[in-house]
């Protein structure tokens, strides 16, 4: 069993940038797929950016990149998501996922793990 907890959410005004980190209780971290996702309120949680197993792919929505960037630390067992420039269409719940061996699918369906999610509030 695997447990995300992410953590760095907050209300920032638009142009910001925040931090998010997402801890993995897992011995084998490195062999995860790591995903960032989005859901706003009324609406399907979506894919915001990936990470592959071995860390030589990344993938980002379209209108995350030059913007937002995923990556880790596997000697502290976590995954980041910095985003910078932030708009009020950012604001959503963000949730992190993993894949054991994973290519850092976009799609929800592919990863096993979740953490609860941490809100993030763009004000204009």
């Amino acid at each position: 069993q695997v447990r995300l907890i992410e953590s760095g959410g907050g209300l920032v005004q638009a142009g910001g940038s925040l931090r998010l980190s997402c801890v993995a209780s897992v011995r084998t971290f490195s062999n995860f797929a790591m995903g960032w996702f989005r859901q706003a309120p009324g609406k399907e949680r979506r894919f915001v950016a990936a990470l592959s197993w071995n860390g030589f792919r990344t993938q980002y929505e379209d209108s995350v990149k030059g913007r937002f960037t995923i990556s880790r630390d596997t000697a502290k067992n976590t995954a980041y998501l910095q985003m910078n420039s932030l708009k009020p269409e950012d604001t959503a719940v963000y949730y992190c996922a993993a894949d054991q061996l994973g290519d850092g699918s976009y799609y929800l369906r592919e990863y096993e793990y979740w953490g609860q999610g941490t809100q993030v509030t763009v004000s204009s």
